[in-house]
C-alpha cells in the first residue's frame, strides 16, 4: 500500500476523525526562494474551506504539497489523521483525496459519456480499453449516466465533449472526478475564465456535491468564496495571515490590506 493507516479509535479518534486535512508546519523552499513558510492548517471534515491570496501568496504550491506533486522540505501532512508526508499522490486517490483538474483531460473525440466511463475504470482497476468492443464497457453507462445527471450533462451524454461550452467542460471534468469517488476533493480555481453564467452554475454545483465529503478550493471570485465556504485561510508570502468565516477574515485589518482592498485578482 506504500502507508500505513492506523486505527483512529483511541482516546482522541473522535477528535482525529473530524480533521480532514491537517498540515503542521510546512514549508517549501525553491533554492533559497520560500513559497510555503511553516504553514499549519486544519481542514474539518464535511467542509468547504476555501484558501485565498494575493498572487504569489503561495496557494498552487501549498495544493501542490497537500496533493503531493510536491516533497515538503519540512513539516508534515495529515490525512483522516495518518502522516502522508512521504506518500505518493496515487495513493491518495486511492485512499479518497482527489485534485480536480489534475485528470481534467477531456478527450476532445470521445463523446461527453465516453470520457466518463474512461474515469470510472480507474477505481476498478481496469486499464484505459479504448480499444476493446463497446460492450465490454456497457455495464459501466449506468453510473456515468447518474454522475452525468448530477452535474446537469445528461443532455449532452451522446455529444462530442469537444464541443461543450467552456463552462460544460468544466462541469464534466467534475464528473470525471466524481467518478474516483473522492471523500476530500481539491479543486484549482474552478471557476477560471468563466463568464458570470457558468460562475454561477459551477458554484451551485460544487455546493451539491459538497454533501458528505470535504472540499479544499483556491478561488479567485470572492463572491463564491463568501457564499460556499465554511472557513476561509488568507496565505500572503506563503505564510498565514488569517483564518476564519468569511465575516472574520473580512474584517481583518491586515487582510484587508494585504488583499481585499486588491479586488478579486487573488
Amino acid at each position: 500500500m506504500g502507508w500505513g493507516w492506523p486505527a483512529l479509535h483511541n482516546a482522541l479518534g473522535d477528535m482525529t476523525e473530524e480533521i480532514a486535512v491537517e498540515t503542521q508546519g510546512l514549508t517549501k523552499e525553491f533554492k533559497g526562494f520560500v513559497a510555503v513558510n511553516d504553514v499549519s492548517l486544519r481542514v474539518r471534515k464535511g467542509t468547504i474551506h476555501a484558501i485565498i491570496g494575493p498572487n504569489g501568496a503561495g496557494k498552487t504550491t501549498l495544493f501542490n504539497l497537500i496533493t503531493k506533486f510536491l516533497q515538503p522540505t519540512s513539516g508534515k501532512i495529515l490525512y483522516k489523521g495518518s502522516d502522508i508526508t512521504q506518500a505518493k499522490s496515487a495513493d491518495l486517490a486511492r485512499h479518497g483525496m482527489v485534485r480536480s483538474f489534475q485528470i481534467s483531460a477531456v478527450f476532445p473525440q470521445l463523446t461527453v459519456l465516453e470520457n466518463v466511463r474512461v474515469a470510472l475504470q480507474r477505481p476498478s482497476g481496469i486499464s484505459f480499453h479504448f480499444w476493446k468492443p463497446e460492450a465490454t464497457l456497457s455495464h459501466f453507462n449506468d453510473r456515468a449516466m447518474e454522475l452525468l445527471e448530477a452535474v446537469g450533462l445528461a443532455d449532452a451524454a451522446d455529444g462530442h465533449a469537444g464541443e461543450l461550452a467552456y463552462g460544460r467542460k468544466r462541469a464534466l471534468e467534475i464528473a470525471t472526478t466524481l467518478a474516483l469517488e473522492p471523500e476530500t476533493l481539491l479543486l484549482d480555481e474552478p471557476m477560471a475564465g468563466m463568464g458570470t453564467e457558468d460562475v454561477s452554475r459551477i458554484a451551485a454545483l460544487i455546493k451539491t456535491i459538497s454533501k458528505g465529503r470535504t472540499i479544499i478550493m483556491i478561488e479567485h471570485t470572492m463572491k463564491v468564496v463568501a457564499d460556499l465556504s465554511d472557513t476561509i485561510t488568507v496565505l500572503q508570502r506563503g505564510e498565514i495571515l488569517a483564518d476564519g468565516t468569511y465575516e472574520q477574515v473580512s474584517r481583518n485589518p491586515e487582510v484587508i490590506e494585504a488583499y481585499m482592498g486588491t479586488g478579486d485578482d487573488a
